[in-house]
Formats: structure tokens, C-alpha cells, sequence
């Protein structure tokens, strides 16, 4: 899999922009369940007070909160707040009467401009202290004051209750009524910010007569309240002392949630910018590289001599240049998200997590420690299909193939019937495996649905028990609950990983087969030219043959020479090796043993192209290409004078057939040529090798669907065509090749007689036993009557 990276290489631009986009979105989708804390805890349960220290407060105010302080945090605020009138100007050069009203009728203190993010930070820390140091001394008063002869209960009708510091909720304090007060045993802090202060101020007196013991409890106590409980708590008080100025706490609170809502909306919005830009990058980079591996494989096919194409079927190289190639293209189209993405996702919503409350990452260990399990355990169970799957589908393709190929032979055997079961026998055994991998992913779905809802359930559970006992704000248990929800579901898309990669490494190996194959005929790195004076020459030099695994030769010591301007033939029964001694000409094969000369160079020591620029080659298959009738003869010469195409097609017998078609030359040919006759298609082959003009013919049994007085025809207009080329013919009907100069008679891969007809006659058992199969008593003897006179 990592051998096809350098394919990659073109787009790594694409891929690092997809990666920088992907890190935006991911930020964008961590920051939203933090925007979403922040309008429950400081929009809703807050009034849309951020600050934890107020920017202003009454006189009265000031005196009062200090009151809970100790002497250090006193000094704290009167360093850090000054008195003001309410026509002084704040740093925006607003007057602080118009943000604060009550600031019209009397002085009011205000925070010093200038401060610095540390001093800033000591003033809230003083204030939320202050704050819970309050909220602890009126539960010591609602404890204590009856014992010491204290009454209590207005002030605490005045808070509205006893307080026992609950942020989102109420707790059990433990604590008493008193007496004739309409109050309650709980209340929660979130009644700070709709405190009476000028009812409390009167209580003043009171609070400075409390044992300074009790004062010392309280902020010991306070001291040890979650920081964020503090500070969210002091937020409250800053918004009951606002109201206290006069502000619309309600204004306050909606344009908070409005504000906070439209930076939401624009995270949204570019989150979904992104997402679409990652997914025409992934498709466009899928695609790309999808097209540059097809390429590479069909350039390194066509490079494949025989041998290659014996060991990769012709079914098997189709599926790896499409199936294959699809599947690969599939995960980097969706993986890029996968494997970019989710780990990001996973990292940072762990972090994120983590900060909203630490106590509850058991909960994150224990989500990642059920995904990866149920990951690999799938992973076990349908990694071994997927090599299998492919190989099914090289078979379903074969089958097919086949099937389609061989339609005619099929139905005029009546075996219909028999193909379908073949197929359906291939196709149910590959939808079976497919099942199977079917089955485990859907089964894996519900368990995932299953786990991540009772997961949600114990974040509730937990959560709000934290929240109970203070430890947690509302608002971020509901952050925490969607950050486990991200790390889980960055998980999955890790685990969905182990489905796309296995099968990719799959089709990746059986890429990769096909593009390490190094073919057994190049081109030799110091290459040879043919000799001008021996062009046309070929030689046939103690050659022997054996097939690739093959354990016996089958050539053995051929020697023979053709030479330009004769014709010369190979003849013998089937399977004797003639298409063989053929095929080493153009070096579809090379020789195991021996050499073969063409123009008086090894054909070895010649570049491929310069030795098949001077053949013309007629396969025993007649195979034609999709287009006209013009383009296939056209096909190895580019085009040519209408003089000449004319020409090769009267020296072929093509002209006749093509002249008797209303389009001529411009008659479409459909792939393979099956909208015309064998015997056109050997003849149009024939017209294809004519338009080269080469030096040599080479005639694989290619006159054998030509009719005889078709084929006299055409051996006497080749004849003059070619009187200057080499003829090799390879031969079933001795009719084809009595005319020839010399015959090879080829028996079990040995050369076993040669000579002219009549010689053979005289001369060859084998050839004797051709010609009887196809030749009357009467020519046979006119024949050998021949040879005898040409041998006296």
C-alpha cells in the first residue's frame, strides 16, 4: 500500500490544504459545545454577566462585599476601584451614568482603567471569594444564631432562604427554618442575582457584630469551592449589583445569548465552508490519483510480453485496473476525513473534555477502551474476506467473460442452461462473502448506537451528581456530553478505518503486483541497428523453447533461414509449435536456447520498436479495433494515400466486399470486428500488415477461413507485392503453401523435413501424411512426378 504514495506526489498540495482546512473545522466543531456551555452558564444561569468582578458598584455595594473579606483582598479593592460622579467618562468616552443610572444621584465606585490582566485577575478571585465566603457565613448564622440568642430571620428572608451554594441545582443542607420565616432549608445561588441590596444593607450592623471566627470558617470553607463555581457565583452577585445601578439585566442577558448565538451561527457556517472544500479536495485528489494508477497499470500491461499475460489473466488485469483501483480511490476520498480528521477530533475533544471535568475521564477511558475492541475484533473477523472477495471477483469476471465471448459456441451447443449455473454459482459464492462482510458492519452499527446512548445516560447520571455536590456547572456537563460524543465518534471513524484499509491493502498488494512485474523482454540498454544490407533477413540459429514453468522444451535445435524474396513455410500438425517459432520473431517470446537473427542482428540486442517497424504480423485471430474500415487498415501505418489504401485492399480481396457496402471505407467495425465475416477479418488483417510496407510478412495461419478461390487469389497478388519481403507462412492446408520456396515441416518441435513441395512428397513421411489428408491419388502423383524430374 505504501508503494503506491509516490502517486500521491501531484497532489500534496491539495492534501496539505485539505489537512490545514480540516484542522479549521475541527477547531470550529471543538469550540462550539464551549459556546453552548457558555450561554447556559453565564447567558442563562448567569443574566449575561462575564465578568467576575463588577466594572462598577455602589457605595453601599462596596462596603458590604468587602465586609467578607479579609484584610489583603480590602487592599485589593481599593487599589483596583475608584469613586466617580456619574457624568465622568469611561475608556469607550461614554458617561457612567448612561450605562449605570443610579450613578446620576450619588457617587459610585468603579474599576481603575489600566489594570492588568493580573491585577484584573486577583480582583476576581477576591470577589468570588468574597461571594462564597457570604454564602457560607448565612449558613453559620442559620447554625449558630439561635444558639448565641441571635435573630436571624429577616436577613435570611432577605436572601430568600438559606444558601448552600448550589450553582444548577440544590442540595440538602442539613439546616433548620427558623421560626416565623417563610424560608426554605435549600436555595440555590442563582437567587444572588435577584437580591434586594438596599434590604440587605440594613442588616449591615448586624454582619459586623459576627464573631470573626465565624468570618474565618466561612472562608476556609469558601477556599475550598471549584474555582469555576467561585467565579460563576461572583458573576451572579456582579448582576444583582448591576441591577442595583439600575442596568437591564434582561437586555444584558439576551444580547449575551444573541451575541454568543451569531458567533455560533458563524462557526457553523464555517465549519460547513470547510467541510465542503475538504470534499471536493478528497474527490478531486481520489479521482486524480484513481486516473494516474490506471494509466500506470494499462502502460505497464502494454509493456507485458507473453509471459506476463499467461501469469495475469485477462480477467484478473480488468478488475485491477477498475475494482481495484476503485477501492483505493474510495479511501482516499473518504479516508482523508478518517484519518485526518478524526484523530484531530479525537485529541482535541479529549483535551477539551478534560477541561470541563477531569474527574469524569474514566468515563473517556472507559468509550475508547469498548471501541477499540469491538474495532478489532471486527477486524479479525473480515480482513481475511477481502483478499478473498477479490479473487471472487476475478472469477466472476472470467465467468462473465467467457459466457460473453463464447455466446454463439454456447447456444448453438444448447448450453444456455450450464453457463447460467456457472455464473450463478460465481456470483452466489461472491454475494455470500459480501454478506458475511455486510452482516458484521451492520451488526457493529447497533451495538455502536447502543453503547454511545448508554454512554449519554451515565455522562447524565454522573454529571448530575457533580452538579449537585457543586463540582460541576450545568452547562458544562452538557459540553462534556458532546465532547464524548466527539472523541466516540472520531473513534468510530477509526474503527469504519479498519473496514476501508484491510480491503485497500488488499487491492493495493494486487496493484502492486502488476506494476513490480518486470517484464522478460526490454530493451537492451546498448541497442543494435539492423543491417542495411541484410534487411528482410531472418535466421533461426540452434533455437530451443520452453514456456514459462513448463518442464520440457517445446523447440528443440531449430535452424532455418528466410530470406528476402521468398516465401517460406512452416507446416505440421497441431500443437507441433509453428505459431511458436512465430512468435519468437517479433520477440513475444524470447528464446530459451539458440539465437534469432533479423537483418543479421540477435533479436535481443534490437529495440522492440525497430524490430517490429519492420514486420507486418497476422495473428491467427484476426482482431480488429472499434472504428472503421479505413482506421483498422490505417491502424500501424497512420494514414495513408487513397491510392494506397486502395491498393492494399485489392492486393487483401478486401476491395470487393468493401466496394459492395453503401459506406465503403467509412463502415463502422465494432469491437473485435464482430459485424464482419472471418474471412473479412483476415482479410482486413492482411490489408493492415500490407499498409506497413515492412520487410518481413509473418502469416500466422491466416488465410484459413478464405475460401480457395479467395485464397489463390490472394497468394498470387501477395506474390508481387511482396517480391522483394520475406514471407513466413504458418500453414494448415498444403494448397496455401505448395507455391512456396521452402517448407519447414515442424513435428513435436523439431524440424523434421524441408524443401519444396514435390521434395517433401518424395522425401518427408510427415509431409506425406499432410498432403494424403488433403491432396487426390491423381495430384499426389502429378506432384511427386514433378519432384522426381526435378530430382534427376
Amino acid at each position: 500500500m505504501l508503494k503506491l504514495s509516490r502517486f500521491l506526489k501531484p497532489f500534496i498540495a491539495s492534501i496539505l490544504l485539505a489537512i490545514a482546512l480540516l484542522f479549521v473545522q475541527a477547531i470550529c466543531e471543538l469550540n462550539l459545545p464551549n459556546y453552548m456551555s457558555k450561554i447556559v452558564n453565564v447567558g442563562i444561569q448567569q443574566g449575561g454577566v462575564e465578568e467576575s468582578a463588577p466594572a462598577a458598584i455602589s457605595q453601599d455595594g462596596f462596603t458590604f462585599i468587602t465586609t467578607f473579606m479579609d484584610d489583603s483582598e480590602r487592599t485589593i479593592m481599593r487599589r483596583s476601584y475608584e469613586l466617580v460622579s456619574g457624568d465622568t467618562l469611561d475608556s469607550r468616552g461614554k458617561a457612567y451614568s448612561e450605562t449605570f443610572p443610579r450613578a446620576k444621584d450619588e457617587q459610585i465606585y468603579v474599576l481603575r482603567q489600566g489594570l492588568s490582566s493580573m491585577e484584573m485577575a486577583e480582583v476576581e478571585a477576591a470577589f468570588g471569594s468574597a461571594t462564597w465566603t457570604m454564602v457560607n457565613l448565612l449558613r453559620i448564622i442559620q447554625r449558630e444564631g439561635e444558639t448565641l440568642g441571635l435573630d436571624s430571620s429577616e436577613l435570611l428572608d432577605a436572601i430568600g432562604g438559606t444558601t448552600d451554594g448550589n450553582s444548577g441545582g440544590s442540595s440538602n443542607s442539613g439546616g433548620s427554618s427558623n421560626s416565623g420565616s417563610n424560608t426554605t432549608d435549600t436555595t440555590d445561588t442563582t437567587n444572588i442575582q435577584n437580591l434586594d441590596f438596599a434590604e440587605i444593607y440594613k442588616f449591615q450592623p448586624l454582619l459586623e457584630m459576627l464573631p470573626k471566627a465565624w468570618f474565618e470558617e466561612a472562608r476556609s470553607q469558601a477556599a475550598d469551592v471549584d474555582q469555576s463555581l467561585r467565579s460563576q457565583s461572583g458573576k451572579m452577585m456582579v448582576g444583582g449589583f448591576y441591577r442595583e445601578l439600575g442596568c437591564d439585566m434582561g437586555a444584558i442577558e439576551i444580547n449575551y445569548i444573541l451575541r454568543i448565538g451569531l458567533i455560533m451561527l458563524i462557526i457553523t457556517a464555517l465549519s460547513g465552508v470547510t467541510t465542503i472544500l475538504v470534499g471536493y479536495l478528497s474527490a478531486k485528489i481520489g479521482a486524480g490519483l484513481a486516473r494516474n494508477i490506471r494509466k500506470e497499470i494499462f502502460t505497464k500491461v502494454t509493456s507485458f510480453s507473453h509471459t506476463e499475460f499467461d501469469r495475469f489473466s485477462t480477467a484478473s488485469l480488468i478488475t485491477r485496473s477498475t475494482n481495484d483501483v476503485s477501492v483505493i480511490q474510495i479511501l482516499l476520498t473518504a479516508g482523508l476525513r478518517m484519518i485526518c480528521f478524526a484523530p484531530i477530533m479525537g485529541i482535541g475533544g479529549v483535551f477539551m473534555a478534560l477541561q470541563k471535568s477531569v474527574s469524569m475521564s474514566w468515563i473517556i477511558g472507559v468509550a475508547v477502551v469498548v471501541i477499540i475492541g469491538l474495532s478489532m475484533i471486527l477486524l479479525a473477523v473480515v480482513m481475511p474476506k477481502f483478499k478473498i472477495i477479490q479473487t471472487l471477483i476475478d472469477r466472476l469476471n472470467l465467468v462473465a467473460r467467457e459466457s460473453l465471448n463464447g455466446l454463439m459456441v454456447i447456444r448453438a451447443f444448447s448450453r444456455t442452461g450450464f453457463e447460467k449455473e456457472r455464473f450463478d454459482v460465481a456470483n452466489r459464492e461472491l454475494t455470500k462473502v459480501n454478506l458475511f462482510v455486510g452482516r458484521a458492519m451492520t451488526f457493529t452499527m447497533p451495538v455502536m448506537t447502543l453503547f454511545m446512548n448508554g454512554l449519554m445516560i451515565l455522562i447524565i447520571w454522573v454529571g448530575a451528581h457533580q452538579v449537585a455536590q457543586s463540582q460541576m456547572q450545568v452547562g458544562d456537563m452538557m459540553a462534556y456530553m458532546q465532547y464524548v460524543m466527539q472523541v466516540i465518534m472520531s473513534f468510530m471513524f477509526i474503527a469504519m478505518l479498519f473496514v476501508f484499509v484491510p480491503r485497500a491493502i488488499v487491492s493495493g498488494r494486487r496493484i502492486n503486483e502488476v506494476l513490480e512485474t518486470k517484464p522478460l523482454i526490454v530493451d537492451p540498454t546498448e541497442p543494435s541497428h539492423i543491417d542495411p544490407t541484410k534487411r528482410g533477413l531472418v535466421e533461426f540459429c540452434d533455437v530451443s523453447f520452453r514456456y514459462e514453468g513448463a518442464q520440457t522444451d517445446v523447440l528443440r535445435h531449430i535452424n532455418f533461414t528466410a530470406r528476402p524474396g521468398q516465401t517460406t513455410a512452416l507446416i505440421g500438425s497441431t500443437g507441433s509449435g509453428k505459431s511458436t517459432i512465430i512468435n519468437l520473431i517479433p520477440r513475444f517470446y524470447d528464446t530459451t536456447e539458440g539465437e534469432v537473427r533479423v537483418g543479421g542482428v540477435n533479436v535481443r540486442n534490437l529495440t522492440q520498436e525497430e524490430l517490429r517497424s519492420t514486420i507486418g504480423y497476422v495473428p491467427q485471430q484476426s482482431a480488429l479495433i472499434a472504428g472503421t474500415i479505413e482506421s483498422n487498415i490505417c491502424f500501424g501505418s497512420g494514414e495513408l494515400p487513397r491510392e494506397d489504401l486502395l491498393k492494399v485492399a485489392e492486393v487483401s480481396q478486401a476491395l470487393e466486399f468493401i466496394n459492395g457496402q453503401e459506406e465503403g471505407f467509412d463502415l463502422p467495425v465494432s469491437q473485435s470486428g464482430t459485424n464482419v465475416s472471418g474471412g473479412q477479418r483476415q482479410r482486413l488483417s492482411i490489408a493492415r500488415a500490407l499498409a506497413v510496407k515492412p520487410d518481413i510478412y509473418l502469416f500466422d495461419d491466416s488465410f484459413s477461413a478464405l475460401d480457395f478461390k479467395t485464397d489463390a487469389a490472394l497468394r498470387q497478388a501477395l506474390a508481387e507485392y511482396t517480391s522483394e519481403s520475406t514471407l513466413i507462412i504458418v500453414a494448415q492446408r498444403v494448397s496455401t503453401i505448395m507455391e512456396a520456396d521452402q517448407i519447414y515441416v515442424i513435428d513435436e518441435g523439431r524440424i523434421v523435413g524441408s524443401g519444396t513441395h514435390s521434395e517433401l512428397l518424395a522425401t518427408c513421411a510427415e509431409y506425406l501424411e499432410i498432403a494424403s489428408s488433403q491432396l487426390s491419388e491423381h495430384e499426389l502423383a502429378k506432384e511427386a512426378g514433378k519432384g522426381g524430374e526435378r530430382h534427376v
